[in-house]
């Protein structure tokens, strides 16, 4: 994770993602922020102009003055395909929180199916620590572009369900300590 309170100056437009409503907005080139989170690809910003943070994908790491994250595991160093989607999962995370949504309890399920060609269909059903959280559908996207650079995968869906409804005992330990609940 990387933190800073240094102020950046984003290089060119870029969207981001309003957290916690989702809402997509347009960035402009020279828009004043920090950096409040940088994890899985993605960053969190604090941009005070917009009113409070705001969500700037991997693909625009370059407008925030940072390197992209190589995000596509290698299916050659990790073993089979069920361990690389859980592994694609754990580099997925709240803007909020700095824990991945493994770990944090919000994945549900996760089923491989056969597709076309010997790949797989891949199903995952996730919640969220709150219903209101506009920031669901952003979360699941990055989920599943996430799942579909793996060689073998055809198509993923994300799906978010409700039951069952989440609660902090669904931390893993490794979260818990992450978030000093332990």
């Amino acid at each position: 994770m990387s933190e800073t309170n240094e102020w950046i100056e984003l290089s060119r437009d870029c969207e981001a993602a309003m957290v916690p409503a989702g809402h997509t907005v347009l960035l402009p080139k020279g828009t004043k922020a920090v950096i409040t989170q940088s994890l899985g690809g993605s960053f969190t910003l604090h941009v005070p102009e917009y009113g409070g943070l705001m969500r700037v994908a991997n693909r625009d790491a370059d407008a925030v003055g940072q390197e992209p994250d190589a995000t596509t595991t290698d299916a050659g160093e990790s073993g089979d395909l069920e361990s690389l989607v859980w592994g694609q999962l754990k580099t997925c995370y709240d803007p909020e929180i700095p824990v991945n949504i493994v770990d944090l309890g919000l994945v549900y399920d996760m089923q491989l199916q056969p597709a076309s060609d010997g790949k797989q269909h891949v199903e995952v059903k996730m919640t969220l620590t709150a219903q209101g959280c506009g920031m669901g559908p952003n979360i699941a996207a990055d989920a599943q572009y996430k799942i579909e650079s793996l060689p073998d995968v055809e198509h993923a869906n994300v799906e978010i369900v409700w039951t069952p409804v989440w609660n902090p005992n669904m931390i893993s330990p490794e979260g818990r300590a992450k978030l000093g609940m332990d």
